[in-house]
Formats: structure tokens, sequence, C-alpha cells
């Protein structure tokens, strides 16, 4: 008798267990706390990032109000730079060049918001679990690991404050196990007492030696038609597409795809000329795949594996008229 009520006991403990049963569902759900702590949350702190044998110390001061999001990033190690962002546009300012770089936001992703807003398509191409437990900036916070399916893209590990799901610590790794590059707080302070004042950036622009660069691009889904994608990588979602000026008048088109965590950005410029060379390098956490395609340069760039970016580029080409 008792055995059968034991059982009966255990059946429906059993029957009522949460959802969180899977694991995958469970770190999902943290991700997606990750992913809104970074959007509604004001705080300030210092980070370090590091990649290969570099390293280098920022401050962040992100404010999120009646206006939205304002955020205010200021590099302190080695020649000084500063990011200051809102809901509307980015600036970059470089003071040894004196130059400001002026572009409307699309999607700007930077520690600790790097997750998209939903991030319920990530489990198609990563397996999703959560990891242990650690203290980082005096914080307790929790791991969750995403291991790519495939060979296309890294796997992240990421940590979040217990408490408010605010990102602490991200590494991104690569096919052979090694740390690409690496996120984490020294120091942390979430508080809804952020001084509007700190956002504003430390340079004073006005005089006449500075100069403004406008990198505001055409936005266009349909901008760059006359280009095809004959290799498809899968997971990976052509997200923007515009038209963009650089620094020397040239006009390129600028191609942006995404799985929701990674990201691969493909420009295409006129040769005018100019001897271009092809080839592939890194630059730090980013590989870079160059080739020609017609009188154009193609360039394709992002932090996933070399083949990926090779696989994408040797399928663009130009749409027969």
């Amino acid at each position: 008798m008792r055995r059968a009520l034991f059982l009966l006991i255990l059946g429906g403990v059993a029957a009522a267990a949460p959802a969180f049963a899977d694991p995958q569902t469970e770190a999902l759900v943290w991700l997606q706390k990750m992913a809104s702590a970074a959007q509604r949350l004001s705080y300030t702190g210092i980070f370090t990032y590091q990649s290969g044998g570099n390293s280098e110390t920022s401050r962040i001061t992100h404010l999120v109000d009646a206006t939205g999001q304002q955020e205010r990033l200021e590099v302190l190690d080695g020649s000084p730079r500063e990011v200051i962002s809102t809901s509307a546009e980015v600036k970059c300012y470089l003071p040894d060049d004196k130059v400001v770089i002026v572009e409307k936001r699309e999607d700007y992703k930077a520690f600790p918001a790097l997750l998209p807003p939903s991030v319920g398509r990530l489990g198609e191409h990563y397996q999703i679990r959560l990891g242990g437990t650690a203290r980082i900036a005096g914080l307790d916070s929790q791991q969750v690991i995403l291991k790519p399916k495939d060979a296309l893209r890294y796997g992240h590990q990421l940590w979040a404050d217990a408490g408010s799901g605010l990102i602490v610590k991200a590494r991104t790794i690569n096919e052979r196990g090694e740390t690409v590059e690496l996120f984490f707080f020294n120091q942390l302070q979430i508080s809804e007492n952020i001084d509007p004042g700190s956002l504003k950036p430390g340079f004073d622009t006005e005089g006449e030696a500075w100069r403004v660069h406008n990198a505001r691009a055409l936005q266009s889904l349909t901008a760059g038609k006359e280009w095809q994608f004959k290799a498809s990588l899968p997971g990976f979602r052509k997200s923007a597409g515009m038209i963009r000026q650089s620094t020397s008048g040239q006009e390129a088109t600028h191609f942006v795809f995404s799985d929701g965590l990674a990201s691969i950005s493909v420009f295409i410029e006129p040769l005018a000329g100019e001897k271009a060379e092809e080839g592939s390098y890194a630059a730090g956490a980013v590989n870079v795949y160059k080739r020609i395609a017609g009188r154009h340069l193609v360039t394709v760039l992002g932090e996933v594996p070399l083949e990926t970016l090779k696989r994408l580029g040797r399928g663009v080409e130009p749409r027969r008229k």
C-alpha cells in the first residue's frame, strides 16, 4: 500500500514538472533573459576585450529612458576613441585623426548586447545548454553554452548575471577549440540613476580641425540587385543591403548576412584601375576573404571560419543582363 502511494505521488510530481525538463528550453529561457536585459537595463562598468595577444580595456555607460537607448563607449588603452550611440545613430570619435564618423544605427551590436531581440531561431543551428556557475565582477553568474551544429560558425560561451540576466562575460571559440575573442566585465554597476551628462563625448569637435565623415548608407534589401549569391549558407539570412560611400568617394554595395548571433558583411566595390589583391587574412577575431569578380572587388568578412567566407564569396557573381 505504501509503495503504491509512493508511486502515485511520484507520478503526480512528474506530471507537474515544468517545461524546463528540456535542457535546451531552460537554456533558451536564459538566453532570452540576456537579450532582454541588454535592452531594458541602465548600467555602467569597465570591461576587457582580448583577442590573440591583444588586450583592450573600455568604459561603457548605457542609459535607457523614455527616449530610448543611449550609450557611450570609451576606450581606455592606447589611442583614445569613443563611440556614442543612440536609438537613431552611431558616432565614432577618432581624436588622433580629428575625425567623427556618423552612421545611421541599424543592427548595432556590441558587448554586452550581443544577442538578437528574439533568440528562438538560435536553436536551429546551435546546440544550447546550461553550463556551470561562476563569480564575475563580484556577481554570481550562469553560463550558457552554444555549440555549432555545423562547421559554418563558431561556438559561444556566455555568462549572465544571475539577478539581472545581463551578460557579464562572453567567449567565442573556433573550430579548433581555441578562444577567438573574450569579453568580461571587471566592474559593473546596474542602476537606474545614470547621469545623462556622462553620455556626452569627451572631445570638443567644434574646431575647424575636426572632419565629419557621414557614412550613412542608402538602406534597402533590394540594393545591389545586379548581384547574385550562388552559394547559400544554412541559417544565414540577408538582413541588410545598402549602398555606402567610402572616404575616397567610391560607392560600394554592402550586404549583411546573419544567423542571429554571427554576422557576415559582403562589400562589392568597382575597381578604378588600381591593382587589387585577392586572398585571405585575419584581423584580430575577424577573418577576411577577397576576390575579383569582373571589374569589382568582393570583400567578405566576419567572425566566422574562413571557409564560410570563401564559400559565400566564391558564389558572388554579377547577374547576366
